[in-house]
């Protein structure tokens, strides 16, 4: 029978510690850090979705706050509810709710300044890098797709 090393006991440990941290066990563990832009879809007059041609960028603190921008590649993009001539800029923060799978941002600070001090909730889905973000207002069918760097 063969006896197993101090030094094998020590690496397998290692090993496992060091798994167990590369790898998050909650969403709020992943949703942590910078994320780009993937897609962003809205209705079209029919209500089909349509991507924009846009880039982005999304950032989440362990501390709790968010900011977020997005960027119309079209110079003639009109505005949004978010955007004003195609450009969204907001920030504030942000608290998360993993068994619904939902954040809502309060927003401390937009470019659109009738956003400032409202609560937007959203919900989110995570697949693999790939962060799922849509609103719960029934009235918005967007949808954004975000991957993380």
């Amino acid at each position: 029978m063969q006896s197993i090393t101090p030094a094998a006991v020590a690496l397998v440990l290692t090993t496992a510690c060091c798994s167990a941290q590369a790898t998050p066990h909650s969403d709020r563990d992943r949703l942590i850090g910078a994320w780009r832009l993937t897609a962003l879809e809205q209705p079209t007059a029919d209500g089909a979705l349509h991507r924009l041609d846009c880039s982005g960028l999304l950032v989440f603190t362990r501390d709790g706050h968010i900011s977020i921008q997005v960027m119309d590649a079209d110079p003639n993009a009109e505005g949004s509810a978010y955007s004003r001539s195609g450009y969204e800029a907001t920030y504030g923060t942000y608290v998360l709710n993993e068994k619904s799978h939902t954040f809502t941002i309060h927003v401390t600070g937009a470019l659109v300044r009738k956003l400032m001090g409202l609560d937007l909730p959203r919900a989110y889905e995570l697949k693999g890098n790939q962060l799922i973000v849509t609103s719960v207002n029934p009235s918005e069918h967007w949808r954004v797709v975000w991957t993380h760097y």
